[in-house]
């Protein structure tokens, strides 16, 4: 159909000539209520926004030589942010001449673990960044 013959039908509707694939040969058009077509769009766009959920990083950090209580109370923040949704990152700063002893920082994220294990998964292993050793746990489903 040519475009006038297109134009004339959509004016004898009352609606719009919509070009779909301007670029295609022949240019494909159709016709139809585009204010409505807008409208219906931005409402899909809507509720696909309220369904989607905002994954934030949280961070809790840890020392080399951190006591039994205090690793509780932090692994306790942990599992709360990991209940709330939240990625965690657990960050262990060394000082010092502590950069000696990497080895043990690896224990104290196992015991970290351990304790916050039915909210969150470790993402892979520890890893050095600078003078930290930084580890991502997820939530679990």
């Amino acid at each position: 159909m040519s475009a006038k013959d297109a134009y004339k039908l959509a004016l004898e509707k009352k609606l719009d000539l919509v070009k779909i694939a301007p670029n295609a040969k022949p240019p494909v058009c159709r016709i139809m209520d585009y204010g409505k077509h807008k409208y219906e769009q931005s409402k899909k766009e809507k509720e696909a926004k309220k369904k989607q959920r905002i994954m934030s990083v949280k961070e809790v950090r840890l020392s080399l030589n951190i006591e039994k209580h205090d690793i509780e109370t932090k692994a306790k923040n942990a599992t709360k942010f990991l209940e709330h949704g939240d990625k965690v990152k657990v960050s262990l700063r060394f000082k010092g001449r502590q950069m000696g002893h990497t080895n043990l920082a690896f224990e104290v994220f196992d015991r970290f673990a351990a304790i916050i294990e039915d909210a969150g998964d470790m993402d892979g292993k520890p890893k050095m960044e600078g003078r930290s050793m930084v580890v991502f746990f997820t939530p679990k489903k």
